[in-house]
């Protein structure tokens, strides 16, 4: 049977379904008396009025309003319009009227309604989103961190289709008003607009467009170009020397002499360092990509001394373990307030090594090598020390010339 002729024959056995069942004027009065009719589990009274426009009644005494119809396809559809005594009659009925209007230019109700339910929170994003970069992203715990404190707090409820840009604008500078830093304000929005570039990619329900992009970014200047002197390296030395942890005095005159990040020392393996290249392997950096740092004299002296354990590949591990250590913090604090050097993060001997290389005259294209910086914009925070460097040079031509 040609599919036209079936889903004629269709329709009219539906029809002809459809007269078998009361068929009544709805009305608030009538609905009101309207029962379940004997021996039956439920009775539909269709309204001669509304096409489709439908009371359920059931042997429990429940109401509801529906309206049924044919979709474009031809299928039986039924919307659910209101439990009686939710609303008016008179509000359900004009609901009622609009729904098949709507059908009648070829809308289905019930498929809207299916799509708006299928509509996940954020919450469901977020452990997707954790999900995917769990075991690929080395930044997991952050970005976890992140979601638990900052950002599912305030949408881990809300459908996806109800974040909008105005809100989450309202939403981070408030963030930026609080006590969180720039730099942590700029951390959550990155993450919460990569869970909606993620949603776009794998279609999700409701999500049309990423509510995060296009937000302006306030302008963060958070570097930090903290150098030691020659006297206060000499200190920190010392101090780490002395410090109960027997591997400070390892971690922390390699991070002054490579001026590499202390997750990427803790985390090296014997097997990538060459002391007779002179030069170490970091297989993943931050920038994703792996990069070879050359090995000073100072470097592989220190090198040379670092105890090796049995059976373990990590350079600089905590002895009692044979792991990576967790944190240096607190051995770490007290080798610095030894070395009466108030403030100074490791993360700035990072800055210092940069800071001893661009001052010894090496170009900024050569720091930025070796620190393994993706961005020339990091390297040229030391432009000013880079120029200090020429002024000097440039002195001492002319009094050269002078002579």
């Amino acid at each position: 049977m040609p599919l036209r002729a079936a889903l004629h024959a269709r329709a009219n056995f539906i029809s002809a379904k459809e007269t078998t069942m009361p068929v009544h004027k709805l009305d608030a009065a009538f609905c009101l008396t309207a029962q379940c009719e004997a021996d039956k589990r439920k009775t539909d009274y269709y309204d001669t009025g509304i096409k489709g426009f439908t009371l359920e009644c059931r042997a429990g005494g429940g109401k509801t309003f529906y309206l049924r119809y044919q979709d474009q396809h031809g299928r039986q559809k039924q919307h659910r319009i209101a439990g009686y005594g939710d609303a008016s009659f008179d509000k359900i009925k004009r609901e009622a009227q609009r729904l098949r209007s709507e059908v009648t230019l070829g809308g289905d109700p019930a498929a809207k309604k299916a799509e708006k339910k299928a509509i996940p929170t954020y919450s469901e994003l977020a452990q997707k989103h954790l999900d995917f970069v769990k075991g690929t992203a080395r930044s997991y715990d952050t970005i976890e961190g992140y979601m638990r404190r900052h950002i599912r707090p305030r949408w881990d409820r809300v459908l996806l289709s109800d974040i909008t840009q105005p809100e989450v604008a309202k939403w981070l500078a408030e963030k930026g008003e609080g006590p969180l830093s720039p730099a942590s304000v700029e951390k959550v929005r990155v993450i919460f607009n990569r869970s909606f570039e993620l949603a776009i990619r794998w279609n999700l329900p409701g999500v049309t467009r990423n509510p995060v992009k296009g937000i302006p970014r306030k302008p963060i200047n958070n570097a930090r170009d903290r150098s030691l002197t020659a006297d206060e390296a000499k200190r920190l030395l010392a101090a780490c020397e002395a410090s109960v942890n027997p591997q400070l005095k390892i971690i922390v005159p390699l991070l002054l002499y490579t001026g590499a990040r202390l997750s990427e020392l803790l985390h090296a393996e014997w097997k990538n360092v060459d002391l007779d290249r002179r030069q170490w392997l970091i297989p993943m950096s931050k920038t994703g990509k792996a990069r070879r740092v050359p090995l000073s004299g100072a470097a592989i002296e220190v090198l040379k001394a670092a105890p090796h354990f049995d059976g373990c590949p990590y350079v600089v591990p905590n002895p009692e373990t044979r792991k990576p250590f967790v944190a240096i913090k607190r051995v770490w604090q007290t080798a610095r307030d030894e070395a009466k050097l108030a403030g100074l993060r490791l993360h700035d001997l990072r800055h210092a090594a940069a800071s001893a290389m661009v001052t010894a005259g090496i170009d900024l294209f050569a720091v930025g090598r070796v620190l393994g910086h993706a961005d020339h914009k990091s390297t040229m925070r030391y432009s000013h020390l880079s120029q200090d460097a020429l002024l000097a040079a440039v002195e001492a031509g002319a009094k050269k010339m002078q002579a």
